[in-house]
């Protein structure tokens, strides 16, 4: 068995990276509600590493 706590956060992180990607390349634009749930993603991987 693995640490699977050391994946989490990048896996969690991938999904960010999926929406800076879409914004840059798609010029999508970027909702409230996903702008804000983006921020709350990365509050919680900044919780799960520290």
């Amino acid at each position: 068995m693995g640490e699977a706590f050391k994946v989490v956060p990048i896996d969690k992180l991938s999904s960010i990276i999926t929406l800076v990607l879409i914004v840059i390349l798609l010029y999508e634009d970027v909702s409230m509600k996903s702008a804000v749930g983006s921020l709350l993603i990365i509050a919680g991987i900044l919780c799960m590493v520290l």
